[in-house]
Formats: structure tokens, C-alpha cells, sequence
């Protein structure tokens, strides 16, 4: 008890310290280091221009051998070149051989692993960079306010839930990152505010801001090359498992159960308001059914864009500005015959035939399509 005169903060909620989040954000970043170790640019150069040939000429020879960003520097480390990877980082290739999403793997050869360690690994600096600061931000204060095992749990069935609904819709693409689980937090925010509605002081202001702010970074995922059907998949996990996690006693049970001996209500209080039970069971039962469905429709190779003619457009709509069906700037048709190599850039319809002593080999035909589209 406070001595007269002293004055002592009443919290009615424990707070937490947070650990687990710095700790996400290192383990996120400590795998990006091991993904550019396994990519090792230089080398992967190095062969490509020796199995290019002097036929394909000198420039050629000399651009596939000295393409890396930064390889003075960083070594092994150094980045793919801008125009294969603008987000500064590695090849898809190595992303899938550290667990990146591909719906044909996890559907035909049943890596369902996939779909969580996909969420643990970044396609470039400039991704990682933007994920991890928005975690820290977001994510450190709910870990403050409900603990690292809540927060850690609905991080990750978030995050299970945004790579389900993109291999569902994304089937002809990979898919990396932690944009999935930081929707989910965001959704979290938005059902934790209306379970413990009768709590907050200003509800109003706090659910237009909140909303303004899930409307923005969703209006993102509408540009080319981002995955918006991850961030859905995990804003909507986030936001039904908010519901089931993020649920607060009231302040009248609260006030009950600290009150001195002998001051106790005649009526006793209960610990939850019965429009938070209601919205817990609704909640729990659409999280499983959403689950068990996306899992029967993906093992059995379910093409959720084959069914929906106009979903598209919830990942990318096309503008003046960029064409969302455009296939990438560095993508070749190749055909080949004995050591002949012909390749077709997509982008501009360049055709050339190459002489080279390993046509078959990948590092080879990438810088010389690169070179052709450049």
C-alpha cells in the first residue's frame, strides 16, 4: 500500500516485456545473410561466362562474369544485378532452394513446410528493410500489450494464412516474405478494437485511423509484382484470430477483483461481455473451416484464378502506367539445337541464335537473355 501523500499507477492489464518480436526481426535477417551466402553471385557468374564461349563475344562474356552489385565489397555476398532483381537480393532459383512459395511443390511434391518457411525469407534489401520496420513498429506494441505468446502465435498462423491464399491464386508464381503475418497484425488491431470495444476512450477516432491505415497498405498490393493475395490471406487470419487471442476482461471485473477486502459489489461481475464469447465461437469456427478448405483445395490442385474471373484485380490492376499481364523485362523463349541457342526477349521481341559450349547450362542462357533484353 502507498504511504499518505504517495501516489501509486493502477494498471488494470499486464505489460509485457518485448523479446520475441527483436528476436523475429534478427532470425528474418540472419536468414536474408544465409540466402545471399547460398546464392553466391560471383561464382554463379564466373560459370555462366565460362560456359558462354568466345563465339557470343567478348562483351558478353565479360558482363555475365562482372554482373553483381557491389561484388568488390561484399564477395559472395554481392547482389544479383538491378535488372534481374531490383529489389537488391537474390535469384528466385535460390529463394526456392531455402523454402521460398511454390504452389506446384507444396500441391505435387507435398512440401507443406513451404508454407511456412516462406514467410521467414526476403526477395532483396529493399523488401526486408520495409517488413522489418513495419514489425517492429506494429509488432512490439502488441507484444507490449498481450505477450510474446499470443503475439508470436497469431504471427505465425497469420502468416500460414496469407501463404494458403497465395498459392491458391498465385499458381504460376513464387512467393516470399513476411507481409502476410504483418497484415494479420494489422487485422489483429482492427478486431482487438472491436471485442474490447466498450474499454477504449475515443473509439471512434481510433477505428477511422486504424482503418485508414489497412486501406493504404492494401491499396499497395494493387501495383505489379506484389503478392496483395498474401496480404489478404493474413489480414483476414489476423483479424478472425483477434477475436480469439486478443480478448480483454472487463474493467468492471477488473475493478471487482482488485477492490479492498469488504468493498466487493453485491453483484458479482462477470469477466467477459457476452458479445465477446459470441464473437470468439463465430470467429474459431470460420478460422478452422477457412483453414481445413484452403488445405483440401491446394492438395488437390485447386486453381482459385480459374474460378474467379475477376480476382485478378485484387493483386494488381493495370493502368497507363504498367500492364499487369506484361511479362518480365528479362524473360526469354529458348530452343536449342546441338550447341545452337536461340533466344526470343519477351519484352521487346529480340531474336538471336548463340554458339556456346554448354547451352544447357541456367547461368548461361540468364545472362545471355538478360544481356538481349537489356
Amino acid at each position: 500500500m502507498p504511504r499518505r501523500g504517495e501516489t501509486q499507477e493502477f494498471r488494470p492489464f499486464r505489460r509485457w516485456f518485448p523479446f520475441l518480436v527483436p528476436l523475429f526481426v534478427a532470425a528474418n535477417i540472419a536468414l536474408f545473410v544465409r540466402t545471399m551466402y547460398v546464392n553466391d553471385c560471383p561464382a554463379h557468374a564466373a560459370a555462366a561466362a565460362a560456359a558462354i564461349g568466345d563465339s557470343v563475344g567478348g562483351a558478353a562474356r565479360a558482363a555475365a562474369a562482372h554482373g553483381c552489385m557491389l561484388e568488390p565489397d561484399l564477395g559472395r555476398y554481392a547482389f544479383q544485378p538491378y535488372k534481374e532483381n531490383p529489389l537488391v537480393g537474390p535469384t528466385s532459383a535460390t529463394l526456392l532452394e531455402m523454402g521460398a512459395l511454390e504452389t506446384g511443390k507444396v500441391a505435387r511434391d507435398h512440401e507443406w513446410w513451404r508454407l511456412i518457411t516462406c514467410i521467414w525469407l526476403h526477395a532483396g534489401v529493399i523488401h526486408i528493410l520495409a517488413n522489418m520496420l513495419s514489425l517492429l513498429m506494429i509488432g512490439i506494441r502488441l507484444e507490449k500489450e498481450f505477450g510474446f505468446l499470443r503475439i508470436g502465435t497469431l504471427y505465425v498462423i497469420s502468416g500460414v494464412g496469407g501463404s494458403l491464399l497465395s498459392a491458391l491464386f498465385m499458381v504460376s508464381n513464387i512467393s516470399v516474405g513476411a507481409s502476410g503475418a504483418l497484415f494479420g497484425l494489422l487485422g489483429s488491431m482492427l478486431s482487438e478494437l472491436i471485442t474490447n470495444w466498450t474499454i477504449y476512450e475515443n473509439k471512434c477516432a481510433a477505428l477511422l485511423t486504424l482503418v485508414m491505415i489497412i486501406v493504404i497498405n492494401l491499396a499497395v498490393g494493387i501495383l505489379p509484382h506484389v503478392d496483395n493475395f498474401a496480404h489478404i490471406g493474413g489480414f483476414v487470419s489476423g483479424f478472425f484470430l483477434g477475436f480469439v487471442l486478443l480478448m480483454r476482461p472487463q474493467f468492471g471485473y477488473i475493478n471487482q477483483k482488485n477492490s479492498r477486502l469488504g468493498v466487493h459489489s453485491a453483484t458479482p461481475k462477470s469477466k467477459y461481455k457476452i458479445y465477446q464469447i459470441v464473437l470468439l465461437v463465430i470467429a474459431l469456427v470460420i478460422l478452422i473451416c477457412g483453414f481445413i478448405t484452403g488445405f483440401v483445395l491446394l492438395m488437390h490442385g485447386f486453381d482459385a484464378s480459374q474460378q474467379c474471373s475477376w480476382c485478378h484485380y485484387l493483386s494488381c490492376v493495370p493502368t497507363s502506367q504498367w500492364d499487369c499481364n506484361k511479362a518480365p523485362s528479362n524473360y526469354c523463349l529458348s530452343s536449342q539445337l546441338g550447341d545452337q541457342l536461340n533466344l526470343t526477349c519477351q519484352s521487346t521481341g529480340k531474336t538471336e541464335t548463340y554458339v556456346i559450349s554448354s547451352p544447357s547450362n541456367p547461368e548461361a542462357v540468364k545472362h545471355l537473355c538478360l544481356g538481349l533484353c537489356s
